[in-house]
């Protein structure tokens, strides 16, 4: 049964073909035929009926008022740029300060060490970069990321970091493989210090037998907690080769919740010279993966415990109605991730969920926001005072207690106007989700419309993130136009 209509690009020419997303089995597959090359059916989601539930929360978002890149209609993935037909502003900006690396991953997307040259920025040109991620319009891009290579290998990098606050970024981050940060806790030290807000840990699993650094990893996360400075594990998961360790990441995760603020999951995208054995041995959907999770947590955290990201797009509407301001929109495409809370007590993991129905708090928010759009100071009063009645009948009392800390979260943010407190909820929660960035063989075009994460180039463009890993591979041409 055809879904829906879409475009893709030929996994062998990269030629734009006319796509369909069809349900079949109880899974949905994305089908199109190349006039050269013949016909290719790729699974995009193993749970038809979650795929149904995700399609719900779908949010389309305004763009941005100042694309770098006007494209004729029809042209999409060609000169990204950000262009005039993309429809969601930067929430997460990747900078890549460097192509060197001490590692060499067999499943790295950027396959640095391959290129046989050095690609990395000068200090000044990724000050430009930044500079233009923060004139972003109608909303500055509130978080950079620097990545590579190995980002850490820069012998600059407290300066940038350094810069990118008084530039203005709310949120600074660094994806590292940690090895530095793990021989010398001085230097994390250094790290926090310049304004570093958060380390994206590249951490595959829990044993040697998954994860070679392990011991690195682990002297990396005491040295970040005992600096005080958070910590997001990234694995990345291979079907038969670490996905039996998703359930003992997230258990590591709570063990040192101290430093640890989250797990982001990664499904394998295959690019390079991967086969389609490979692809059918060792590809796993967002579902198995949620799936793989419920099974090795015993069901303390549930498949239908995860939501896709839009499902946040309320909040940022009821803060534009509360301040007048344009907000961050969270609109990347419905099937890109999912995401879910879990609270860590002494009596273990407590999902979100079981202290609030979150559709119901979700219809709430989405009222309460309405009612703010009528204007006066009074009626804004009184709206929140009505809106929090009806969150109130979205809470559920926990057995752990926990429900009091949440609302108590909620009300020191809508009546006493503390946005900060947001920052709060993070810092007492675990996040778990996924982002499943897509390859030649899943390469959907309405997904790469909606890319909220994208890189900055040296000549001034922003590009979605899986057209400049994937599809066209911009990451190739910026590296190859910039060599050292």
């Amino acid at each position: 049964m055809m879904i829906k209509e879409t475009k893709t690009l030929c996994p062998i020419c990269k030629a734009i073909l006319d796509a369909t997303i069809e349900e079949e089995g109880g899974s949905i597959w994305l089908v199109r035929s190349c006039p050269e090359h013949g016909h290719f059916r790729d699974l995009y989601w193993s749970d038809a009926a979650l795929w149904h539930k995700f399609e719900q929360f779908d949010s389309v978002g305004r763009g941005v008022e100042n694309p770098n890149v006007v494209n004729p209609g029809g042209s999409c993935p060609e000169n990204c740029g950000l262009c005039s037909f993309h429809k969601s502003g930067t929430l997460l900006a990747n900078i890549d300060l460097t192509n060197r690396c001490n590692l060499d991953c067999d499943f790295c997307f950027a396959n640095a060490r391959a290129c046989g040259f050095i690609y990395e920025p000068s200090f000044d040109e990724i000050v430009r970069m930044m500079q233009l991620l923060r004139a972003e319009k109608p909303v500055p891009a509130p978080a950079v990321q620097f990545s590579g290579g190995e980002p850490t290998m820069r012998d600059d990098l407290m300066e940038l970091i350094r810069k990118a606050k008084e530039i203005g970024f709310p949120q600074v981050q660094l994806a590292t493989n940690g090895i530095k940060m793990a021989q010398d806790v001085g230097y994390v030290e250094d790290l926090k210090s310049a304004g570093l807000s958060t380390v994206y840990l590249h951490f595959d699993g829990v044993t040697k037998e998954t994860n070679s650094k392990i011991k690195s990893d682990e002297k990396a996360v005491r040295n970040c907690e005992d600096v005080g400075l958070g910590v997001v594990l990234v694995p990345t998961i291979i079907k038969g080769r670490n996905d039996h360790e998703i359930g003992p990441i997230i258990r590591y995760a709570a063990d040192h919740f101290k430093a640890v603020r989250g797990v982001n999951f990664q499904p394998i995208a295959f690019t390079g010279a991967a086969s389609e054995e490979d692809v059918q041995r060792e590809r796993i959907t967002i579902p198995e993966l949620l799936e793989d999770i419920e099974d090795q947590t015993s069901g303390i955290i549930r498949k239908s415990d995860f939501y896709p990201v839009p499902c946040v797009v309320p909040f940022s509407d009821l803060v534009e109605a509360y301040t007048g301001l344009p907000q961050v929109r969270f609109t990347p495409h419905q099937h890109c991730g999912a995401a879910t809370y879990v609270f860590i007590t002494d009596k273990g993991m407590v999902p979100i969920n079981r202290m609030v129905d979150v559709e119901s708090f979700f219809r709430s928010i989405e009222n309460l926001t309405e009612k703010l759009k009528k204007g006066g100071q009074l009626n804004k009063y009184l709206s929140l005072i009505e809106g929090i009645r009806e969150m109130n009948d979205s809470f559920r009392k926990s057995e752990q207690g926990s429900t009091a800390q949440f609302w108590k979260l909620i009300g020191k943010t809508l009546v006493m106007q503390n946005f900060d407190a947001l920052r709060e909820f993070h810092w007492n929660a675990l996040f778990v989700g996924t982002m499943h960035f897509m390859d030649k063989y899943n390469y959907d075009l309405s997904r790469v419309q909606r890319c909220c994460i994208h890189y900055a180039t040296p000549d001034g463009k922003l590009i979605p993130f899986c057209t400049y890993n994937s599809g066209p591979v911009y990451r190739e041409k910026v590296w190859s136009a910039h060599r050292k």
